[in-house]
């Protein structure tokens, strides 16, 4: 038995009828280098039962506590079925990326089941290309950016010929609780784990309160009233308690304003997908003395701009993007769960001129990462300390009603990622990866998230948006290019 993080239980607390908390990945897989010349169900099948020891995640199921007294385990399933987890189909003809981008928005808009484990592993076939996709989906209370990665290379090998079983690593110890030998927990037994956690709510409160409450504004709390004085107040009456105090970085000062995909969303979901070169995007990169990240928020702002100008609303100030930062270090690698921070960085659709744009980013996300440096690596996780579990779930959705109803604005506009990945080959069950797309998660108030993936001399763009907000998401993908293209002319290249 494990038991869930308060940041964990977030993921899990935002789900509802409209809302899904999984992300995933579609890869592309070149069958021809396979020993058979094709991969199928069966052979990602053979490929999971040989590396299951080593993804420990992928048996474990929810245990919630009764009455919600506490956060809930995670217990392994017993009765844990592959078969169920990997599924097979295929697309009609043609098979064109624009019908398997449809079957994936389909795919991720249905929630995972809670009586199994929390993911699933779809095999599509059909493909124009000849290729085979592998769509992968787990929910994002199980894993994060950088565990995710993780568990993707405890999949995929150096060469088509694989791993021996000697050559696989060992199993990581996560932090299990140790077993009772009984197998299953039961409902007393779990409403007793429960009764011994509540001691804990006000002991944990009290740890949090120093390193949490001065940076509130800095969390999906900072919407409820009254989140900003009280931040403030703390960190003025600890800088006369504690003379020399480092001072708390300054806020941001962004007030994101409204757009039509900031509001609630419903449970239907569009998926785009696209590459773009990586070699390129260097040499914009190296041109104007920025880097790989600022051209990549660069050409989002610039893609999404004109999805603004062409739905006339283009606000007069910037956009405010939320970009995920990982906070796990390297002693915390294979412990799964959530270890991030979320940050907010202005996307300055307000400014046409693209060159001027990638210098105003390039000063705008040096800041950002001066006020990471300051922030409390377990911000999220403090801040949640403050809500009893029995509550906690209520009340995280209100804060997700807040950020998308409250009069005003929204906290943030939209997700931008940007995740560096391996420059070299891989292979998953023999089948070289050609592409691997991210697949991630919008919620009410920020209906549409980018995230890029770089492997192997280009940059795997995934894009996800509500159905009715964004019907024309394919348009953004393409506006990248277009941006970037406008930035490689505007240097000369």
């Amino acid at each position: 038995m494990r038991q869930l993080t308060s940041l964990d239980m977030q993921f899990l607390a935002l789900e509802s009828d409209r809302q899904v908390g999984h992300v995933g990945g579609l890869a592309i897989l070149d069958a021809s280098t396979a020993p058979r010349g094709e991969v199928g169900c069966e052979e990602i099948r053979t490929l999971l039962r040989e590396r299951l020891p080593l993804l420990p995640p992928f048996r474990w199921r929810l245990a919630e506590v009764p009455l919600g007294l506490d956060y809930p385990y995670w217990i392994d399933d017993e009765e844990f079925d592959l078969d169920y987890h990997v599924r097979e189909l295929a697309l009609p003809r043609p098979g064109s990326d624009a019908q398997l981008a449809a079957q994936v928005a389909r795919i991720i808009s249905r929630p995972l089941d809670r009586k199994r484990p929390l993911w699933e592993l779809y095999v599509i076939d059909g493909l124009k290309s000849g290729n085979t996709a592998v769509l992968t989906k787990i929910h994002h209370a199980l894993i994060d950016g950088m565990s995710g990665a993780e568990i993707m290379g405890l999949l995929l090998d150096l060469s088509a010929d694989g791993r021996k079983p000697e050559e696989l690593p060992d199993p990581v110890d996560v932090g299990q609780l140790p077993d009772n030998g009984r197998g299953r927990p039961g409902s007393a037994e779990m409403l007793a784990r429960g009764l011994m956690g509540v001691p804990r709510y006000p002991l944990r409160m009290i740890r949090s309160l120093p390193k949490a409450v001065p940076h509130i504004e800095d969390t999906p709390f900072g919407v409820l009233p009254g989140a900003g004085t009280i931040g403030k107040a703390t960190d003025r009456a600890a800088s006369l308690v504690f003379r020399g105090r480092s001072p708390r970085p300054p806020r941001s000062g962004l007030a994101a304003p409204r757009t039509s995909f900031n509001k609630r969303i419903t449970p239907h979901r569009r998926f785009s997908f696209g590459q773009m070169s990586l070699e390129e995007v260097k040499e914009v990169k190296n041109a104007f003395g920025s880097t790989v990240n600022d051209v990549v928020v660069t050409i989002s702002a610039g893609a999404v701009r004109r999805w603004l100008i062409a739905h006339d609303e283009l606000p007069d100030e910037p956009l405010v993007a939320q970009v995920p930062v990982s906070v796990r270090t390297e002693d915390q690698a294979g412990t799964y769960g959530n270890r991030i921070l979320l940050m907010s960085a202005p996307l300055f659709t307000n400014i046409a001129d693209p060159v001027e744009r990638l210098a105003a980013h390039h000063e705008a996300l040096s800041d950002m990462k001066e006020r990471h440096k300051a922030l409390p690596a377990e911000l999220l996780q403090d801040a949640n300390h403050f809500i009893p579990p029995a509550v906690f779930s209520r009340a995280a959705q209100l804060t997700f009603r807040l950020a998308s109803s409250r009069p005003g604005r929204p906290t943030w506009n939209l997700v931008i990622s940007n995740v560096p990945g391996p420059q070299f080959p891989l292979y998953m069950a023999g089948a070289e990866l050609v592409a691997n797309y991210p697949v991630s998660v919008i919620t009410d108030g920020m209906g549409l998230n980018i995230t890029v993936m770089s492997y192997r001399g280009h940059m795997d763009f995934g894009l996800v948006a509500d159905r009715d907000q964004m019907p024309d998401l394919p348009k953004v993908l393409d506006w990248l290019h277009d941006e970037l293209d406008s930035l490689r002319k505007a240097a000369g290249l």
